[in-house]
């Protein structure tokens, strides 16, 4: 059985520079095309070769047929974000996305995945832990198909941002908005995909062979299977980062044989776990496995299971005003409502001197607190230099990279560098579930 296509949303942009490194075909004209090509947008349309049109479709001739399109932005919205110019195998659409042109490349899930994993990741990491990703990327990809799919065929009213608002507080997730016209993104609100820019290894390919169609599955569902850095020594539920919703297995694990898990929902476990550095997994500092995990940007990170980030009261007043586009005044204080299992907070209550005001649920903490994400939520408060009640310097003391729901990438490597095979480790960061072969 075939494995299936998946349209992934690589860039959306006024003008498209892109170049066929062998033959494609114009599948409206018939034409057969090869080297640098361009497209604008004008008026709402396409300019292609002197033509308007509202799509344009280029098929390969052969499977090892490629394009390169120019300027990809990466890490978008990230500390690391960057332009690059990237390399693809499979089709080529340009879609009219208003007044700019929105470049899909269309390709095999198996080619997809090939990508992903030498994009999330280096390379060469060790093979049960790229067995183990390999397995998840898929479970994940194939579980967004299947509910785009069916919220397209159902009149369900459902959206994929949502937000309840009061005057007191906004609790915002955010989970693939903005992606009706194609499956997935290609950059970390998804999954990494750089086309065949990133170098793959032999290794890779066998891996993805190797694990063709494997799935986790949760009885008959394929499993909306969740990952990122690091956990900080604890997994998160999926309810508490985004639409309230229970998954039994996206739940709280120990990263550690040790499996008692604290109880971080109460402030005061959440301080002394985070102002301390537990057993765990993924609390490691050995070069050779984090740049198995790591690619060359993510090590310009170099504390990710404890790190701290110190703002003066005029910087932090600045940015979350801008952030939030309310004036608070100056930042009195800020406080911890309500923290999910891994001490992540979901609910912080912002207090200024003109406006009190909470927010959550992480991701939204975490963009409102930084120039681009905080590592994570999982943080603890200090004050200091205070005069006539202000405080002149908070310092933000924090566990974890990431959202924590699901397999803990840094955990995962460690597991697969202590001998554990990739089964074990997903049925440690997947309690419940099993594997199957679904192509």
């Amino acid at each position: 059985m075939d494995a299936p296509v998946v349209n992934v949303g690589i860039m959306s942009e006024r003008a498209i520079s892109f170049v066929f490194n062998e033959e494609y075909v114009h599948t409206e004209t018939g034409d057969f095309l090869t080297g640098e090509q361009r497209a604008l947008i004008v008026n709402g349309n396409i300019v292609f070769n002197g033509k308007l049109y509202d799509e344009l479709f280029f098929e390969p001739t052969s499977t090892a047929a490629s394009f390169d399109l120019k300027a990809v932005t990466i890490g978008v919205d990230f500390h690391w974000q960057r332009q690059e110019d990237q390399r693809f195998h499979g089709a080529l659409n340009l879609v009219v996305n208003g007044d700019t042109i929105l470049v899909i490349n269309q390709v095999d899930v198996e080619e997809y995945l090939t990508s992903v994993i030498s994009s999330e990741m280096s390379a060469t990491a060790s093979v049960e832990f790229l067995k183990a990703h390999a397995v998840v990327s898929r479970s994940w990809l194939l579980a967004q198909m299947n509910k785009n799919r069916f919220l397209s065929n159902h009149d369900t009213g459902a959206t994929y941002q949502s937000s309840v608002q009061t005057e007191q507080e906004l609790i915002r997730w955010y989970d693939r908005e903005d992606h009706e016209m194609f499956d997935v993104c290609a950059d970390d609100h998804c999954q990494r995909y750089q086309g065949i820019t990133r170098a793959s290894t032999p290794l890779v390919t066998e891996v993805i062979h190797e694990t063709r169609g494997e799935v986790l599955t949760d009885g008959e569902n394929i499993c909306d299977a969740r990952f990122y850095k690091c956990c900080g020594g604890v997994t998160e539920k999926f309810e508490n980062v985004w639409e309230p919703v229970s998954h039994p297995y996206l739940t709280s694990v120990r990263d550690s044989k040790d499996k008692k898990i604290p109880d971080l929902t109460v402030e005061a476990e959440a301080e002394q776990w985070i102002r301390t550095s537990p057993d765990a997994f993924c609390n490691t500092s050995d070069t050779k496995i984090l740049t198995q995990v790591l690619n060359n940007y993510d090590q310009e990170t170099n504390d990710f299971y404890r790190w701290k980030v110190i703002y003066t009261q005029a910087e932090l007043s600045e940015l979350i005003n801008r952030k939030s586009g309310m004036d608070f005044g100056a930042i009195m204080d800020l406080i911890p409502l309500k923290r999910g299992s891994s001490g992540r907070i979901e609910k912080l209550k912002i207090v200024g001197s003109r406006l009190t005001f909470i927010i959550g649920k992480e991701l939204e903490i975490r963009r409102t607190l930084s120039e681009s994400h905080l590592y994570s939520s999982a943080f603890v408060i200090d004050k200091e230099d205070i005069s006539d009640n202000t405080p002149g310097r908070f310092i933000l003391t924090g566990a974890g990279w990431g959202h924590g729901v699901g397999l803990c990438q840094i955990g995962a490597a460690v597991m697969g560098a202590k001998g554990y095979d990739y089964k074990e480790i997903l049925a440690h960061y997947y309690p419940g579930t099993a594997i199957e072969k679904r192509y």
